[in-house]
Order: structure tokens, then sequence, then C-alpha cells
């Protein structure tokens, strides 16, 4: 039985804590966690509870069956989403205000975060993984750049971290093809750190954020902030740039009938309009 205990329960985000180390749960798993409006919200003010010095790190996760699935497309008409004049979503000011403030939330905890992935990351919940220090997956685990399956460009940091972590080649392969990769091929290639046995994932990556909350936690700080100068410093220019595209995309024939058919479960066609 696990040690950490719920200390605060959102709405849709659980913060549990084991001493010095914390999780974050993401608790949507009948959708597998698919973001909507509130989850971000959910998920912002669980990130900022974990700047608390007595915090050590932190484990970012999911319930169910799934990491997350990415953005909630069935809840954009539930959610009072920004319009352009056109009437379709802004899909720029759902980013910035939305998803953004998670990257910068990840990137400015000055300890180590380890995403645990069990199940399927995909779209803006692969660039939730991918934004955090570590990556441990299951060997159930798929990380799917789903972006360009419904019409979109990388949003998140995607363009940021699969370059960062894989070089131009594979990412490119990667964001063009929309892929969806398997954990034995992401440790391979270097786009997560660690696969465990899908049985008994959760008590091991528990035990994983234990063993890194008591470790050098000024040392680990120092790795933070040299990571963040080298590869993160481009962070807030390629935000902008992502949420730019995806505001013209969202614009789009393609992206309209694309999310359609997703909700459909039918393949979308694409008439590069």
């Amino acid at each position: 039985m696990s040690a950490f205990e719920t200390v605060q329960a959102f709405e849709t985000v659980n913060l549990l804590r084991d001493g010095a180390a914390a999780v974050v749960e993401m608790n949507r798993p009948d959708v597998l966690n698919a973001w909507n409006g509130r989850m971000g919200d959910d998920l912002l003010a669980a990130l900022r509870a974990c700047e608390d010095p007595e915090i050590r790190a932190v484990l970012v996760t999911g319930a169910g069956r799934g990491f997350s699935s990415g953005a909630d497309l069935a809840s954009f008409g539930e959610d009072a989403l920004p319009t352009r004049p056109s009437g379709r979503p802004d899909l720029e000011r759902v980013l910035h205000a939305r998803y953004h403030p998670i990257m910068r939330a990840v990137r400015a905890l000055e300890k180590p975060v380890l995403a645990g992935v069990d199940g399927p990351a995909a779209g803006i919940g692969m660039s939730f993984a991918l934004a955090c220090d570590l990556v441990t997956a299951s060997e159930r685990a798929k990380l799917a750049h789903a972006f360009t399956k419904i019409g979109l460009g990388p949003d998140g940091g995607a363009s940021l971290y699969l370059v960062a972590r894989l070089g131009w080649t594979r990412a490119a392969g990667i964001m063009f093809g929309g892929r969806s990769v398997p954990a034995d091929e992401a440790l391979a290639i270097g786009l997560v750190n660690r696969v465990l046995p899908t049985e008994g994932f959760r008590a091991a990556v528990e035990d994983e954020v234990r063993a890194l909350a008591a470790g050098p936690t000024l040392a680990y700080r120092a790795v933070k902030r040299t990571l963040n100068a080298q590869v993160v410093r481009a962070l807030e220019e390629l935000l902008a740039l992502e949420a730019a595209e995806q505001g013209g995309l969202g614009e789009s024939e393609d992206f309209a009938g694309a999310a359609m058919a997703f909700l459909q479960k039918r393949e979308p066609t694409y008439g590069g309009r």
C-alpha cells in the first residue's frame, strides 16, 4: 500500500505527499486524463503548491490507464473558450492561458520533476511529460505527437523538447508523421530515461521520486538551472511561435474537419485549406 497521502484534492487533480516527496496526479481516468479548462487550473495550483521548500522532488502522473490523452476536444463545446471573429476557438489564446503556465511551472520548480508515464501521453500530454526533467515509462506507455493528426502543429513546447532530446532527424520524423512511439523505442532513441514493467509501475515510480527527494537537493537545483540555461532558454520564444501557428491553424478547414473526424472516430481527410 502506498505511503503517499492526499494533502489536497482538486476537482481534477490530486496532490499527495510522503515526507519530502510529492505526487501530482491527473485524475480524469474516464477520459484518459484529457485536459479541459478545469484540469489546467488544477494542475497549475498543484504545481505551485510544490514550490514548498519542504518538497524536494515531484512525480507527475495520471490516474488509471493513461498519463494524458491530450486536449479534451469534446470539452470545447462546454468550456468558455475565447473565439476569433470567425467564431472558431482562438487556439492561440487557449495555449497561452491554459497550457503554457503549466510548462513554465515545471521548469521553474528548482527540484527534480519526474514524469511517470503509464499508458498514452498524447499531444499536450506528451509535451507535459517531456517538459519534466526525467521520464520513466511503463511497458505499455506510448508517447504520441498527435497534433498533425488533427491538422495542428506542435504546442506546449513539443518542438523544443523533441529536438533537444532526439535531434533534428528523429524529431522531424515523429512530428511530420504524428507518430506514436512505444515505450521500447522511446527508450532506445532517448525519448525516455527508463522503462519499467506495467505491473507495479506506480509503486516503482513512487520509490523513484522518494529517492530523488532524499538526494542532494542543492546539487539537483544546480543541474536544473544549468539545463534550463542550455536547453530551455528558447522556451518563451518557441511557445509564442507555436501558439501563433496554432492560432492560424485553428481557423483552417483541415482542423475543423479533422477534429470532427477524431470525435466521430474516423479517418480525416485534408484539403490544405
